[in-house]
């Protein structure tokens, strides 16, 4: 993957000694970014009046939009194999500018969603605690939950990919189960029900945007992943398959097997329900339990993409140097802290509210992103891409015309309190960036300087002298856009003792 001197990019050694990720823990991350099994779709039954668009809709969604956003992912983060992830390839297409209103908007939809997870913990709990209903046991739950889960993160990122492993398969255990128990009372007509006067499309598709949505998450921590042209995209692949069966398997059981009248019941944490119908009350327990683990693992993947998104950009020098610190663990201490920070203010929302605002803002953000792969598609197609959606020019930005339309779509359908919400965040991203530029050149607060490839990144690389010079000229005009280019045009070349370029 190759490793930077200087302060930006941390000794080699110091890397190398660090666990790196692998294909199974990072499905599971990939996983939890995007998923986490089938809590939290219950509200596109009712949105949909009825099981028949909810049905559809996961049918067809990851086709339309889930597939796009996941290989256009595995191009770009195998293509810039750094902590920053889209950070990194919207600057190396835009310029560092955009990289940052990138990097903010995303963060805050990363936040505004992981504030999602402690209440959908205790909205299942509730159906068995009472008492979490309330204000007085339920503001000191959330912090607890939170601290707890901001501590495991901090333990480091191979404990969280582990961990995810484990959740995943105890989260998804209890669903396969109610699978089996509905076979003999599943009546497909009831798959059919829908009543189009009761559909809250707005709710509709912010519903499914947000449950099939964070294919990109994972690449804001690529640069700690074992051989990441091999193994992003095949954990990336494996998350798909794993994603679908995990939405679709719950809602064919509890749609089909119990009484399609009660869609209006259809909330959150309505599978626990589901759950005492089919199979009795130790398994609405055994759900609410999975809810509790599949949480804990969402909470841990986004927290740690979040983290290691302001650490990325803080070793491109976005941020000051401070966010990059790192723990003994390896993790990324303060900007763990800032996120968390973020989780706690935003938890007092309410579920429907953060779903509309992190919608909103991720919208932009995969907007810019599909932008920046047609860009660079047509600017550099001699970048190295160690994986390639298999199109060309021309197919690959027909390939992303059907998301973006989702993404308009959903814009369109926003709330004017989410237009205001969202616009502050946009107007605060582009007052903060030429603020932290006028810090850093007064030298207010340190940062890192340029990272500068190791001499030995050129030992195997093929290029020309006019590739070389192009690379070093743009390196002047812009950090991020020059270290993208020098790192993927210099692959594949070798330079020779004496000075002189020769092919391999």
């Amino acid at each position: 993957m190759g490793e930077f001197d200087g302060a930006a990019g941390g000794s080699a050694a110091g890397s190398a000694a660090r666990p790196k990720l692998t294909v199974l823990p990072l499905v599971a991350l990939i996983f939890y970014e995007v998923s986490g099994g089938p809590f939290g779709v219950e509200d596109s039954v009712r949105a949909g009046g009825g099981p028949l668009l909810a049905l559809l809709g996961f049918l067809l969604f990851p086709l339309l939009w889930s597939l796009p956003e996941a290989l256009v992912t595995a191009e770009l983060a195998t293509s810039f194999p750094e902590n920053g992830g889209y950070v990194v390839w919207i600057a190396a297409a835009f310029g560092p500018f955009w990289g940052f209103q990138e990097g903010l908007w995303k963060w805050f939809s990363g936040v505004m969603d992981n504030a999602l997870y402690p209440v959908l913990f205790l909205d299942y709990l509730k159906h068995s605690v009472p008492a979490f209903e309330h204000a007085a046991a339920r503001v000191p739950a959330l912090l607890a939950i939170t601290t707890a889960l901001t501590y495991l993160n901090y333990r480091g990122l191979h404990v969280v990919g582990f961990s995810a492993v484990a959740l995943a398969a105890f989260s998804l255990c209890p669903f396969l189960v109610m699978g089996l128990l509905a076979l003999p009372k599943l009546q497909p007509r009831r798959w059919l029900a829908v009543d189009f006067h009761k559909v809250e499309w707005r709710g509709y598709f912010n519903s499914m945007f947000w449950n099939l949505n964070y294919w990109d998450k994972a690449s804001t921590l690529v640069g700690e992943v074992e051989d990441p042209s091999r193994t992003f995209p095949r954990a990336t692949f494996g998350a798909v398959a794993l994603v679908m069966v995990s939405y679709l398997v719950p809602l064919l059981a509890g749609t089909g097997a119990i009484d399609g009248s009660k869609t209006q019941e259809w909330s959150d944490g309505y599978f626990a329900q589901v759950g005492l119908l089919i199979g009795g009350a130790w398994l609405k327990w055994w759900v609410e339990a999975a809810a509790a683990m599949s949480n804990m693992g969402l909470f841990e993947a986004e927290m740690s993409s979040d983290a290691f998104q302001l650490l990325g950009m803080s070793e491109l020098g976005m941020l000051p140097a401070i966010f990059s610190s790192r723990s003994k663990f390896g993790t990324p201490t303060v900007s763990i802290l800032c996120s968390a920070t973020g989780v706690v203010f935003l938890s007092w929302m309410s579920f429907q509210e953060i779903i509309e605002f992190l919608n909103f803002l991720y919208a932009l953000g995969m907007l810019l992103e599909f932008a920046a792969f047609i860009r660079l598609r047509v600017r550099k197609p001699e970048l190295h891409r160690p994986y390639r959606v298999p199109l060309g020019t021309l197919g690959a930005t027909l390939f992303c015309l059907p998301p973006a339309f989702l993404l308009v779509l959903v814009m369109s359908l926003a709330s004017a309190k989410t237009f205001l919400v969202s616009g502050s965040v946009v107007l605060v991203g582009f007052l903060l960036y030429p603020a932290i530029r006028y810090a850093k050149e007064r030298t207010w607060v340190s940062f890192h300087p340029a990272p500068v490839p190791s001499d030995d990144r050129l030992d195997s690389l093929p290029v020309t002298h006019e590739q070389v010079q192009q690379t070093i000229d743009e390196a002047s005009l812009s950090l991020l856009s020059g270290l993208a280019l020098i790192k993927r045009e210099e692959q594949e070349s070798e330079v020779s003792s004496d000075g002189m370029f020769k092919s391999d």
